[in-house]
């Protein structure tokens, strides 16, 4: 396993607290991680790097698949936010450390991280080399929220005043 620590990066999609679900199945504690091109090039070049000595230690530096790789092109993704991005999509069945920036453990009563914020993340990459195929994968490992962002979804919420009072004489009509 290689262990990468990414920051300031934003996050997407994050099953933190909770596993996400497929089919009606709890699967994985999982999040995407989004490098802005320009912001995390060092990142980006250290990530496909790593991959790349993962392929060729473990895979007989086998050829790959794009899309068998943790790490994409957020420009050919159509995501809001991921244009401009590399992302890294991790994933664990362990529930993940989840802190605040002064390292305080946070609960999903807080409300963050959510999708659009930005976070610190640990995280380690590993080649699946199995009957399932052959693909870098990236296990996540921590989050610490950094600061909040631009939400991704876009935060409307329904309201009471969204309705009329109702009398019996509507119940009916």
């Amino acid at each position: 396993m290689s262990k990468i620590i990414l920051k300031n990066v934003r996050v997407s999609f994050p099953n933190l607290f909770k596993k996400g679900s497929f089919n009606g199945e709890e699967t994985k504690y999982e999040a995407t991680f989004l490098l802005n091109k320009e912001e995390h090039e060092d990142s980006i070049a250290e990530i496909k790097a790593q991959i790349a000595d993962l392929v060729k230690v473990n895979l007989k530096g086998a050829k790959v698949p794009a899309d068998k790789l943790c790490l994409r092109d957020g420009d050919e993704v159509e995501y809001d936010g991921y244009a401009g991005c590399y992302s890294i999509k991790c994933s664990t069945k362990k529930r993940p450390i989840v802190i605040d920036r002064d390292r305080s453990p946070l609960t999903e009563d807080d409300n963050k991280p959510y999708g659009g914020c930005y976070v610190n993340a640990s995280i380690d990459l590993w080649v699946q080399n199995n009957a399932y195929g052959k693909r870098v994968n990236s296990t996540l490992l921590a989050v610490q929220f950094a600061k909040d962002g631009t939400p991704f979804a876009d935060g409307s919420t329904g309201d009471v005043n969204d309705f009329d009072m109702l009398d019996d004489d509507d119940m009916f009509a």
